[in-house]
């Protein structure tokens, strides 16, 4: 991975590991809403919402637009499949150091007495 690379995976997971950031992932995903309307199910300042609203923004996960008064909010797919695809490939090599663990071990000469 480049430096770049590095840097939005740093984004990314920061971004998602607060509960409230990923409820709000889930909410936006399902459908667009207005950061009024997520605001409201979270017991916390507009301001607070907003904050974590534009955590998702820059990392890319979410992206807002205007409809009259109101900003509207909706998940970006294909950033969580970025998401996903960095998980797979850390899934990748850590069955290959298991596998490799398990090759060591069969190995062992000290297992055969």
């Amino acid at each position: 991975m480049t430096g770049d690379d590095e840097d939005r995976a740093d984004a990314l997971f920061h971004a998602l590991a607060d509960r409230t950031r990923r409820d709000i992932m889930r909410r936006v995903l399902a459908g667009e809403h207005s950061v009024s309307a997520l605001a409201a199910n979270y017991d916390m300042s507009f301001a607070a919402v907003q904050k974590h609203v534009a955590v998702l923004e820059n990392a890319g996960l979410l992206t807002k637009r205007r409809s009259g008064r109101e900003q509207l909010a909706g998940g970006d797919v294909e950033a969580v499949r970025s998401v996903a695809s960095m998980l797979k490939e850390l899934e990748q090599v850590w069955r290959g150091r298991i596998a490799r663990i398990d090759e060591l071990i069969a190995s062992d000469p000290s297992k055969e007495d």
